[in-house]
């Protein structure tokens, strides 16, 4: 496979390329959502709750972490997060430009 020559493109583009990659996989999507029901930070185990292994989730978390989504204490086995809300607005803000700047009036 190629590479993806993602110099060519702006920060911006390359962040919301990044998110979307991000939030492409179910498992990501089935965290997050749990995580924004919650009315404080979760320090419980979400094993039992989305039905996948540890090590997977916690390959998950890793990925969400990456673009900012979420916060809180990360140390050892006791960790405690939540959704960054300012993260989340200004990727929702992002892609919303995205959406709406698409020309829909061709062919």
């Amino acid at each position: 496979m190629g590479v993806s020559k993602t110099q060519l493109f702006s920060i911006s583009q390359n962040e919301l390329a990044q998110a979307a990659k991000v939030l492409a996989h179910p498992a990501r999507i089935a965290i997050l959502e749990y995580i924004s029901r919650q009315d404080s930070c979760i320090c419980n185990d979400l094993v039992d709750v989305i039905g996948l292994a540890q090590p997977t989730i916690s390959q998950h978390l890793n990925e969400i972490k990456k673009i900012g989504l979420l916060k809180g204490t990360f140390e050892g086995k006791n960790l405690c997060y939540c959704i960054d809300e300012e993260r989340w607005e200004e990727l929702q803000q992002s892609f919303n430009k995205f959406f709406t700047n698409i020309n829909l009036n061709c062919c």
